[in-house]
């Protein structure tokens, strides 16, 4: 019913920024509640950051709160992840993730539509 295709990862220094992007195609993107969750090396997926429908609404890994926004335009279908001051710890494979079951959500067996995820390497 969706398609996600994301864009913008690569590899930075620490400190740097990267602005990952989110393509959405197949449905009424506004439905749905966007997210963006990651997994680094031989880890499970973790929660990154979320945004509600209506667009009002953000949630955030306290590892990234502070330094991660969460953005969307309706009007491109678009979800946007900001990375400012980047750390190693932050490498892995960015995945944008769409769910309708909640207004917002947190927990990643909440969504349910997943691009291929791009990945995000942060040299020390």
């Amino acid at each position: 019913q969706v398609q996600l295709v994301e864009s913008g990862g690569g590899l930075v220094q620490a400190g740097g920024s990267l602005r990952l992007s989110c393509a959405a195609s197949g449905s009424t993107f506004s439905s749905y509640g966007g997210g963006w969750v990651r997994q680094a090396p031989g880890k499970g997926r973790e929660f990154v950051a979320a945004i509600s429908r209506s667009g009002v609404s953000t949630r955030y890994a306290d590892s990234v709160k502070g330094r991660f926004t969460i953005s969307r335009d309706d009007a491109k279908n678009t979800v946007f992840l900001q990375m400012n001051n980047l750390e190693p710890e932050d490498t892995a494979v960015y995945y944008c993730a769409l769910q309708r079951l909640l207004p917002i959500a947190t927990m990643t067996s909440n969504y349910n539509y997943w691009g291929q995820g791009t990945q995000v390497t942060v040299s020390s």
